[in-house]
């Protein structure tokens, strides 16, 4: 098939790339001159495990292709996708101005005469592709061609909704062998297309979930929402283990053993981050503001999520008493998560701003994420070459991200490099026993330093 990918961010990117993989001719498009240009000359403009490879090998067999024109992208394209950002307004909304932008110019562009599927794939809230559907309409309007060429327009095209649901380092594995894919269409032709397109993704068709387009809208911001929720009870049970002299980690085992449950996003930390869980809970809170609904377990979500990060903070500070003037750290993990160089709304920045705040200096290690990182603080703070090059003369070594190196380091090291033997993990990455063992004092997230017995 022949497929337009609108936006080569990190949905589009990934979705044009695997489209391409199992033989579709893929266009992408994007507004950024020097972007397309990258990409084009085989330039992979994010970091995800896996991508690169796939995107290399495509570009070479040609059926992988840029262009910042959107007529020559969309040019005899079957299915034509939207995968561009939905930022959240200053009411926590999503913003549809990129999407309702390019569907406006689809008005101007698509032909009566060629029936072509537009896919929403960014992350919507309900309603959307109405909006889609009634922007190409006007702007076809605006022609002002005969009435008859209006309605044979209307037929021309159907709006589907088709949520992603790719994680950030996982994004690969995720697309090319999904666990489910949610179409929302009222259409036959666009399900008999969908349903082509996808079927060399999936082991069986049972993973093809076709419903109406109001629901699948629904269901990524359900989804989001729901794993958001799941953090926030977990960061909220880690406090109260704290309180009461029980274990986190082991609360969880006994959690993720139940199947009505599951193990995943389990972990107390730092709260979540990222592009997806914070925009996307605002955005449904917003969406049922809208419609006279309070949403509450939302806005308790949102709350703890914020508290949980101050929480981490607090107990840095309080074990310098409250000053942290002229104190030294190492912060290991700048991305929101490992296996991504993305830092958006990631609780280390939170952290940093902090540190800053309250006269502290900084020396910071990530395996991807530095360059955003110094776009951010520049020379306010400095940048290690390596993990261990952080650790120098700090006063203690601060953990935001899980990245694997992380988790086994040579401890042994540490004395010799760390200026106070003091770890605060945000991510507990380590055994509290052990690290007192190698006389660390380790400061970790809903584990109290006690020993058990069994």
């Amino acid at each position: 098939m022949k497929i337009a990918v609108i936006g080569t961010g990190y949905v589009g990117l990934v979705s044009g790339t695997c489209f391409a993989e199992t033989g579709n001719q893929v266009t992408c498009v994007d507004i950024d001159k020097a972007k397309v240009e990258k990409l084009s000359s085989g330039q992979i403009t994010i970091y995800e495990p896996g991508l690169e490879k796939l995107f290399e090998r495509n570009i070479k067999e040609g059926r992988l292709k840029f262009t910042t024109s959107l007529e020559e992208g969309i040019d005899g394209a079957q299915i034509i996708f939207l995968a561009l950002p939905t930022p959240p307004g200053e009411d926590g909304s999503a913003d549809l101005k990129y999407i309702l932008g390019v569907a406006a110019d689809l008005g101007k562009l698509l032909k009566p005469d060629e029936f072509k599927v537009i896919v929403d794939k960014s992350t919507v809230p309900v309603g959307t592709a109405d909006k889609v559907r009634d922007a190409i309409l006007k702007s076809f309007a605006e022609l002002n061609l005969p009435p008859s060429t209006f309605y044979s327009f209307s037929e021309a095209f159907e709006i589907v909704s088709n949520p992603e649901f790719l994680r950030e380092g996982a994004a690969v594995e995720d697309f090319m062998k999904p666990d489910r894919v949610v179409i929302g269409t009222h259409s036959d032709s666009a399900r008999k297309m969908m349903e082509q397109l996808y079927l060399p993704f999936v082991q069986d068709e049972s993973s093809l979930i076709f419903m109406d387009i109001r629901s699948a809208e629904l269901t990524k911001y359900a989804a989001n929402t729901f794993l958001a929720t799941k953090i926030s009870f977990m960061n909220e049970m880690a406090q109260l283990c704290e309180r009461v002299g029980a274990n986190i980690d082991m609360v969880k085992s006994g959690l993720a053993s139940d199947p009505r449950i599951g193990r995943f996003f389990l972990n107390a930390g730092l709260g979540y981050g990222g592009s997806c869980l914070p925009k996307d809970v605002k955005a449904l809170a917003r969406s049922a503001n809208e419609v006279n609904y309070n949403f509450k377990i939302l806005h308790a979500v949102m709350e703890v999520n914020r508290l949980q990060k101050q929480f981490f903070i607090d107990k840095i500070s309080d074990y310098y008493h409250g000053d942290l003037n002229g104190k030294h750290f190492a912060i290991w993990g700048l991305a929101f998560k490992p296996n991504t160089d993305d830092i958006r709304e990631a609780p280390a920045l939170e952290v940093i701003d902090c540190m800053l705040k309250e006269g502290a200096t900084l020396t910071v290690f990530d395996p991807e994420a530095m360059g955003h990182v110094e776009k951010v603080y520049g020379d306010k703070i400095q940048y290690a070459a390596g993990q261990y090059d952080a650790l120098s003369d700090a006063d203690a070594l601060i953990i935001c991200t899980e990245w694997a190196e992380f988790r086994t380091p040579d401890f042994n090291r540490f004395e010799k490099l760390l200026g106070a033997k003091v770890i605060f993990d945000g991510r507990n990455l380590y055994d509290p026993i052990k690290m007192k063992d190698f006389g660390i004092n380790y400061e970790s997230i809903g584990r109290p330093l006690v020993k058990y017995k069994f």
